[in-house]
């Protein structure tokens, strides 16, 4: 089970991180925790995105749309390193002949 973070437990971890900046940047969509019953529930992975988001407003003083800018562009690398991912392991599963002939046609291009 993935260990779930409070709010008050997120401040606490993110020590550069105020509760204000923490409503900014959901309210911006940086961050998208679950909603629980008694208010936000952050996952691992969301505090390490807090932990960047902090770097690159404070130490890179980015404000709003620039971060909004860097935040866009991380997330579409990452799509982009999951989809040549996912097509790597869809081409290590083709039979052998056809990884070669598309291997020479790659190196065609």
């Amino acid at each position: 089970m993935t260990q779930l973070f409070s709010e008050d437990d997120v401040v606490v971890t993110v020590t550069r991180l105020t509760r204000s900046q923490l409503t900014q940047f959901i309210e911006d969509a940086f961050v998208k925790p679950e909603r629980g019953p008694s208010g936000y529930l952050f996952r691992p992975i969301d505090i390490a995105r807090l932990e960047l988001l902090c770097d690159l407003s404070q130490d890179l003083d980015l404000d709003q749309t620039a971060l909004g800018i860097v935040v866009s562009l991380l997330d579409q690398l990452h799509a982009a390193r999951q989809d040549l991912a996912a097509m790597a392991l869809a081409i290590e599963r083709l039979p052998a002949d056809v990884r070669a002939r598309l291997g020479i046609s790659l190196r065609q291009l």
